[in-house]
C-alpha cells in the first residue's frame, strides 16, 4: 500500500510539473519593437530670409530695415509671390557697447527683421532667394521643407515597421526552438516626419553690390522628406 501511494504521489508530482511547464511555455511572449522609413518629396518650402542694417541713430536703423523689407515685398508680389505667403517671422533691435576704460556706451543699434516666404513651387525657391536680395535683402537664415500630403507615406511607414517587428521575433522564436503562435498586443510608437536639410542654408549675409554681381542664380534642391514609423508587438510562441 505504501509503495502504491508512493508511485501515486509521485506520478502527481510528475504530472503537475508537466502540466506547469507546459501552461509556461504556452504562455511564452516575445516583445519586439519594429521601424519602419519612407521617403516622399517635398513640395512646400518656407524661405527665412531679411534685411539687418546698423547706425547710431536707433531710428534711422529701423527705417532702413522697414525701407528694405517694403522693398523685397513689392519685388515678390511683382514676380507672382502671393502676398499671403509673405509673412513677418521676427524682427530685433540691440544696442552695440563699446566698452573703454570699464565703462560702458552705446556704439551702435543694429536693426534686423526677417520674412518667412511660402513657396509651393520647389523650381521657384532659388528665383525667390535671388529676387529677394535684389531688393535689398542681406540676410538668409534658411529653408525649411514640407510635404502636404504623407498619408500614404505614414500607412507604408506603420506597414514596414510591424514586418520588421514580425521578423525580429521569428527570428528570436527559432534561435530558441520556438515559433509564432499569434499576437497579443500592438503599441503605435509614433508617426514623425523629418527633413533631412538637403538645400538648407547657413546663415550669411552680403551688400546690395554683392548680390548684384551674381551671375549665376541659387539652385536649391528640394528636399526628402523622411516619414517614419515604431511599433511595439507583444507576440505569442510554443
Amino acid at each position: 500500500m505504501k509503495n502504491t501511494m508512493r508511485k501515486l504521489t509521485a506520478f502527481l508530482a510528475a504530472a503537475v510539473l508537466l502540466m506547469t511547464a507546459s501552461f509556461a511555455l504556452a504562455d511564452t511572449k516575445i516583445t519586439v519593437t519594429g521601424n519602419g522609413e519612407t521617403q516622399v518629396s517635398a513640395d512646400t518650402a518656407i524661405v527665412s530670409l531679411g534685411v539687418s542694417a546698423r547706425d547710431k541713430d536707433v531710428l534711422k536703423a529701423q527705417q532702413e530695415v522697414n525701407r528694405v523689407i517694403a522693398a523685397i515685398r513689392e519685388s515678390l508680389i511683382a514676380k507672382g509671390v502671393a502676398e499671403e505667403n509673405i509673412n513677418t517671422d521676427y524682427m530685433n533691435i540691440y544696442a552695440i557697447y563699446d566698452y573703454n576704460e570699464d565703462q560702458e556706451q552705446i556704439k551702435a543699434y543694429n536693426a534686423s527683421s526677417t520674412l518667412a516666404i511660402k513657396v509651393t513651387k520647389m523650381d521657384d525657391v532659388g528665383a525667390v532667394i535671388d529676387e529677394a536680395f535684389a531688393a535689398g535683402a542681406n540676410t538668409l537664415n534658411g529653408i525649411t521643407f514640407s510635404a502636404s500630403n504623407t498619408d500614404e507615406a505614414r500607412s507604408e511607414s506603420m506597414k514596414a515597421a510591424v514586418a520588421e517587428a514580425r521578423t525580429k521575433a521569428e527570428v528570436l522564436a527559432e534561435a530558441a526552438g520556438m515559433k509564432i503562435t499569434g499576437i497579443k498586443e500592438i503599441s503605435e510608437g509614433g508617426v514623425f516626419s523629418y527633413d533631412n536639410t538637403v538645400g538648407n542654408f547657413s546663415a550669411k549675409s552680403m551688400d546690395r553690390e554683392e548680390a548684384a554681381d551674381i551671375t549665376y542664380g541659387t539652385v536649391v534642391q528640394a528636399a526628402k522628406l523622411l516619414v517614419t514609423a515604431s511599433v511595439t508587438i507583444i507576440f505569442e510562441a510554443e
